[in-house]
C-alpha cells in the first residue's frame, strides 16, 4: 500500500468542512499505518486468538463506509466488498490470499463513493432507513465514522508496532 496524501484538519472552518477533513485525516491515517509493509505482513495477525490484521481493518473500514453511507443513508442494497450474510466479519477472518493493492483500490474507491454521497446532502438530512440505534442525520454519521477510524487507527497503531516497531500518527 502507498503512503497517502495526508493532510491535519485546520483549527476553524464550517462545520462540514471540519466533519470531511477529519475523516479524511482518519482515513489516511489507516493507510500510513499499512504503508511500505509486504501483503504478509499486512496480513500478519495481532495475537492468538485474535484474527485481527492491518489488512481485515481497512476491508472492515470499506464495509463499514459502505454501511453508512449507502446502506443505511442511501437505502441502498449492497453488495458488500468484503462480507455477507453468509460469512460474518469476513473482512478478519479470510485475508490469507487478500492482495493489498486490490484491498487499497477497494477502500479507496469506496472512500470516494462515500465522499460524493456526503458533500451532495445536508448533514441534517435523515438517513433514509433506520439502524438498531435510532434514526440519524449525515451529521451523525460524520461523527459516528470519525470515533470509529479513532478506534481503529489506534488498533493499527499497535498492530504496525508489533510488525516493525514503527510508532507515531
Amino acid at each position: 500500500m502507498q503512503e497517502p496524501d495526508r493532510h491535519e484538519p485546520p483549527n476553524f472552518g464550517t462545520e462540514r468542512e471540519l466533519l470531511e477533513t477529519f475523516l479524511d485525516y482518519y482515513r489516511g491515517t489507516l493507510l500510513v499505518k499499512c504503508a511500505g509493509l509486504s501483503d504478509e505482513q499486512l496480513r500478519q495477525r495481532a495475537a492468538e486468538p485474535s484474527t485481527l490484521s492491518l489488512l481485515g481493518l481497512v476491508r472492515h473500514m470499506t464495509n463499514v463506509e459502505q454501511n453508512w453511507f449507502q446502506r443505511i443513508f442511501l437505502n441502498r442494497d449492497v453488495d458488500f466488498v468484503y462480507s455477507g450474510a453468509r460469512n460474518r466479519d469476513a473482512e478478519f477472518h479470510d485475508v490469507a490470499s487478500a492482495s493489498g493493492d486490490q484491498v487499497e483500490e477497494d477502500y479507496l474507491r469506496v472512500c470516494e463513493e462515500s465522499r460524493s454521497i456526503g458533500r451532495s446532502h445536508d448533514l441534517e438530512q435523515f438517513a433514509a432507513i433506520e439502524d438498531e440505534r435510532d434514526h440519524v442525520t449525515l451529521r451523525w454519521i460524520y461523527l459516528h465514522l470519525i470515533e470509529e477510524y479513532a478506534r481503529h487507527c489506534g488498533h493499527a497503531d499497535l498492530l504496525r508496532e508489533r510488525i516493525d516497531g514503527v510508532t507515531g500518527d
